[in-house]
């Protein structure tokens, strides 16, 4: 490991996110990658404390995929990784194949939750693959979670479902992240619940200004 590739968290709440983009085309410049962007807007919205980003425009190779993910995790240091691209059932989707091979643990629900989320829209939702796992090294851990590609099932699949009045209709998958990260060791992660309000269990909410 060097200095150069760990990030420095300038906070004690600051997330550490790495973003990860798998695509033939968008790494080998034929289209603009458009889910790292989603993703950055999204978190700055909807977290109270500006998250640091690590990012990664990669092809659809499991090699290069577990590899990044190995990278962000044990050198850059990220608290939370998550992947867009790559989860269906075509040959070169092999996204949850390479997540899996450098898991610690899984985390079933979050697949299980996503895909409850897309079915609302679309039936093929359930050819969606996407895990969600934890790594674990002897002094980090991380959560990594398989995204969809496009901007607007990235949002609807971390923000849930709501009707016109604003109440929750199906909860998105990042109202359990921040305690999960508080589970591994991770930042005490706040968001703002006009985006997605995130749960804990009353034990677990800390104090203002603590």
């Amino acid at each position: 490991m060097t200095e150069q590739s760990r990030l420095i968290r300038r906070h004690p709440d600051e997330l550490l996110v790495g973003l990860v983009s798998v695509s033939d085309r968008a790494s080998s410049g034929v289209y603009k990658d458009e889910g790292i962007p989603a993703l950055q807007g999204w978190f700055t919205q909807a977290l109270t404390v500006a998250p640091q980003f690590a990012t990664r425009l990669i092809p659809d190779e499991a090699p290069v995929i577990s590899a990044t993910l190995i990278q962000l995790v044990d050198e850059s240091g990220c608290d939370l990784v998550l992947t867009t691209g790559g989860t269906g059932p075509a040959r070169r989707d092999v996204t949850p194949e390479a997540t899996l091979a450098v898991a610690t643990r899984e985390m079933p629900g979050f697949g299980e939750q996503m895909r409850q989320i897309s079915l609302r829209f679309v039936p093929t939702a359930i050819l969606s693959r996407q895990v969600a796992v934890i790594r674990e090294t002897a002094d980090h851990a991380a959560l990594i979670i398989n995204l969809p590609g496009q901007p607007n099932a990235i949002r609807e699949t971390l923000e849930g479902l709501k009707d016109a009045g604003g109440k929750t209709l199906v909860p998105g998958i990042f109202a359990a992240v921040p305690y999960c990260i508080d589970l591994i060791g991770g930042p005490y992660v706040e968001t703002r619940e006009e985006v997605v309000k995130s749960f804990r269990p009353k034990s677990a909410i800390r104090a203002r200004g603590t």
